[in-house]
Parts: structure tokens; C-alpha cells; sequence
């Protein structure tokens, strides 16, 4: 992992470049930061690695025009590109737009982004009330072992095929001095399917009858996993269980006080929204489309104080998202909503993008809350030629709670259960939190909880290398010691 994490510094400190016309450094502003003016690249490649999906490998550049600095940190135009896939078969082809000069006195946000996802990761629903049994897909060198029912089943247990089209478009105005309006529209495309297991074998065979052994991490497609089991059980509709597209239309209120955007070290960021989505050619042009149309409503605060100058910064988030009209589609409740579209995904609950240190999409549900912790301390300044860098360290703390379970009907679930003839079916209890033989409701609102420290490699305050390092408190959410993230960008 060290030698990854060297690699992409040196990266970052040695590809950025300049644009052809000469910058001309003006002086530092009130809190001594040197001034950035004219255009500014930053080129690498998209070298990363997420302990959920794997290795990435790609390109990507962020563009940046500060005009005179009169604004500096703030950036007059914003655009980002990046084409990357990961060894985990996870892809990202995406474009960004942000500003807010192009329309005068307001901000707007552009991105198109397709995701590819052959290994999406899906646990169950309703967080601890469905059971995570890491042997169920954590491959064992000793072939003998395979057979054994209570223990491995497949690499692909706890996952599902994700495709994910997404377009939006994001416009904020001002009512009055830090009070904003937010308005957005957009499209939300997904492909959904069963794991394309023959795609990732690849050549690997499940077993060859002349050695009378498994093909190294091959798997067998025979074998279901969580999400075949949840649609054959009827947990996961039908019509649901494909996919489908569903434009959306999201209206708002903000209040913004942070100092900038990027890296704030000052300041309040508050909003409260509702996202109507509609639903339309459900399950590929089947039936019941309309049945998944849907009102959500987010609030989030984020608040971050000055401890000493820039230098160091406690910030805090706390946020929820909740269903209050209309059925949202299981697939949908795994996207986090927001505002602007600043990172390439949103998951909620669980993983880089929300809760660092547990597993991806964990915590399922049709409503959620979540608090992230950060105290931010920027321990070295220096400049590489024109260019501005920190380095930083963040330890923090995540925490998530279901606020809107899923009801699951357990005299259904366990009858489709009974009538289940898989050869390798495994006791209920295997799948779902039991108690006396029934569904144990408790541990539905039981925290998921977990902690860690994040170094920070930043270029003229906006271009920031996170590397974040995180451990779940619960076995349940991560039975591995920690998860290492590579990522571009504070959380929040």
C-alpha cells in the first residue's frame, strides 16, 4: 500500500503544469495565502485506490481560471475531466462543470457521468438487521474448504451488476447576502442485473475435473447471492429488480457563510431541499413504472471554526435523507442527494463517499442520517515553482443511523423462504438477525460507528489528494482491520 501512496504524491508534486500565458503572482491575502491569477491545469493520472473497489488507473485534468484573484480561492470557471476503471471492474467516465461568473450572479453546475459497476456491493437491508458473514465471500487457499455450506459461496455474494447513467444540471441564486435558492434538474439511468459471473471468470475454470480442483478465486454461477436471493424471496420487487431511468426535478434553500468551498475554514453551510423523481420505462418497458415515482427531502449543516488561522479547523456535518411520499426503488436509496455534483458518486450509507471505514451501501434504507467529525490541521506549506501546496493531516469520526426502515413482511419472507428448493440454502439466521425465531426489529437503529485519519495533498487550495485510512467499530460493517481510500476532495 505504501509504495501506491508514494507513487500518486510524487504525481501530484511533479505533473501539474501551467498554461501557456505567463501568471503573474499578486500579493498574499488576509491570511497569508499567496494569490492565484490566469489559468491553472492540473494534469495526472487518475491513479487511486478504494478499499471497495479496488486499484484505479486512468487520466484526469481540472481546469481552473482565477481571472485578476481578485476572488482567489474562488475559482471564475471550474471544468473536470476524468476516464478511469478499477481491478474491481469499476468504471468512470465523467465530465464537470462549475462556476459562478457564466451566468452573473448566480452558480452553475454541469456533469455528465456514466458508471460502469460489475461488483456493486449490496448487503441487505435495514443495516444490522441483515446478518454480514464475511466467510460467505472471502476466498480460502485450501480448495478442500470450498465445499463446506457455512463457509465460502462465492466471491459475488454480496454483490450485484450496476450501471449508472447520470446528467444534471444545478443553478443557485441569491435572495439576500448569504441566503441562496437552489433549483436542478436531471436524469438518473440504471442498468441492474445479476453479476455477469463468465465476465469475470474470465478464463478461469470453477473447476477442472483433472485436478480435482477450484480455479483460483473462479466462480461458480450456479451459486446466489444476496440480491438473487432478495428478488427470488420477493424482499426486491420485480418491476424494481432491472432498473430503470427517472428524471427528477429538486428545489431548495441554502445558507452559505464558508470562506470557500473547497477547504473552508470558516463558516456555516446549510441546506434544506425536496427531490421529486418520476419513473419511466421501469424493468426495460414492463409494467408498474409509475408505482416508483417519489418525494425525498434532505437537510444538511455543515459548520467549520477556525482553531488557529487557517492552519486548523474543527468541522462537522450532520444530515438526513428521508422518503416522504411514493415508494423509492431499493436501487435509488443507495444515491445520497445533493445540492451540486462535486464528487463522481454519492453513496449513502457506507463507503468513501459517506461513511468511511464501513463497507459500501451497508446501511440500506428508505431514510437515513449521518455525522461526519473532522479535525483539519494543515502541518507544512510550500511552493514547487508557481504553484501553491499543503500538506494536511484529519483525523475523524463517522457515524449513521436508519431513520425510515424498510417494513419487511417476515411471515411472507419466510414462507418464500420454505418454498426456496436452492441445495444450498442456509438457516435463515444466516440472512437476517434473529430472535427466538423472528425477526429481531432492535438492532434496525443500532449506530454504525467508525473512525481514522486522513493526510491531505492540496495545489492552490482547490486541487486536494485525499488519503483517508479508516476503521469500523463493528465487525458487521467491516470485518477487515481498516479500509484505505485514495480519493480528490475533503468529504465535506
Amino acid at each position: 500500500m505504501k509504495k501506491y501512496i508514494l507513487l500518486i504524491l510524487t504525481v501530484v508534486l511533479t505533473l501539474p503544469i501551467q498554461a501557456a500565458k505567463k501568471e503573474k503572482v499578486q500579493q498574499v491575502d488576509s491570511l497569508g495565502r499567496k494569490i492565484k491569477t490566469g489559468w491553472n491545469f492540473g494534469v495526472l493520472p487518475s491513479v487511486a485506490f478504494d478499499a471497495d473497489l479496488g486499484f484505479q488507473g486512468g487520466a484526469l485534468t481540472n481546469i481552473y481560471y482565477y481571472g485578476d484573484g481578485s476572488q482567489y480561492p474562488e475559482y471564475i470557471h471550474s471544468l473536470y475531466a476524468e476516464a478511469a476503471y478499477t481491478t474491481k471492474n469499476y468504471g468512470i467516465f465523467r465530465m464537470n462543470y462549475d462556476s459562478k461568473y457564466l451566468i452573473p450572479k448566480h452558480r452553475l453546475t454541469l456533469d455528465a457521468t456514466y458508471q460502469p459497476d460489475a461488483m456493486c456491493d449490496f448487503y441487505g437491508f435495514n443495516g444490522y438487521q441483515s446478518v454480514y458473514n464475511q466467510d460467505f465471500h472471502k476466498w480460502k487457499k485450501d480448495p478442500a474448504k470450498m465445499g463446506v455450506l457455512e463457509d465460502y459461496q462465492t466471491r459475488a455474494f454480496y454483490k450485484y451488476k450496476r450501471d449508472l447513467f447520470r446528467f444534471a444540471a444545478d443553478i443557485e441564486g441569491t435572495i439576500w447576502k448569504d441566503i441562496k435558492w437552489n433549483a436542478g434538474l436531471g436524469v438518473l439511468g440504471y442498468m441492474i442485473d445479476e453479476c455477469d459471473i463468465d465476465m469475470l471468470n474470465g478464463k478461469k475454470n470453477v473447476y477442472d475435473p483433472a485436478t480435482d480442483r477450484y480455479a483460483q478465486k473462479a466462480m461458480d454461477k450456479n451459486v446466489e447471492g444476496m440480491y438473487e436471493k432478495y428478488v427470488k424471496w420477493g424482499i426486491i420487487d420485480k418491476n424494481e429488480a432491472l432498473g430503470g431511468w427517472h428524471p427528477y426535478l429538486r428545489l431548495g434553500l441554502t445558507y452559505d457563510s464558508r470562506d470557500q468551498r473547497t477547504c473552508p475554514t470558516k463558516g456555516i453551510y446549510a441546506d434544506a431541499f425536496f427531490t421529486y423523481t418520476a419513473a419511466f420505462n421501469a424493468k426495460y418497458g414492463q409494467q408498474a413504472a409509475a408505482g416508483y415515482n417519489h418525494l425525498q427531502f434532505n437537510f444538511n449543516f455543515r459548520h467549520y471554526v477556525p482553531v488557529y488561522r487557517d492552519r486548523v479547523t474543527f468541522a462537522y456535518r450532520i444530515g438526513t435523507q428521508n422518503n416522504i411520499a411514493g415508494k423509492s426503488p431499493f436501487y435509488m436509496n443507495t444515491y445520497l442527494n445533493t445540492l451540486f455534483i462535486q464528487r463522481v458518486m454519492y453513496e449513502g450509507l457506507g463507503g468513501a463517499n459517506s461513511l468511511r471505514g464501513i463497507m459500501r451501501n451497508r446501511i440500506l434504507a428508505n431514510g437515513f442520517a449521518y455525522a461526519n467529525v473532522e479535525f483539519r490541521c494543515k502541518v507544512a506549506k510550500f511552493d514547487i515553482g508557481r504553484q501553491h501546496f499543503y500538506i494536511g493531516l484529519a483525523p475523524f469520526f463517522d457515524l449513521g443511523i436508519i431513520t425510515q426502515p424498510y417494513e419487511l413482511d417476515e411471515t411472507k419472507i419466510k414462507d418464500a423462504y420454505a418454498a426456496d428448493t436452492d441445495a444450498l440454502k442456509l438457516p435463515l439466521d444466516n440472512y437476517f438477525a434473529m430472535k427466538d425465531g423472528n425477526f429481531d426489529h432492535s438492532r434496525v437503529y443500532m449506530p454504525h460507528m467508525a473512525a481514522g485519519l486522513g493526510l491531505k495533498v492540496a495545489m492552490n487550495e482547490n486541487f486536494v489528494l485525499s488519503v483517508d485510512w479508516a476503521m469500523a467499530f463493528d465487525k458487521q460493517d467491516n470485518a477487515k482491520w481498516a479500509n484505505f481510500y485514495v480519493k480528490m476532495g475533503y468529504l465535506f
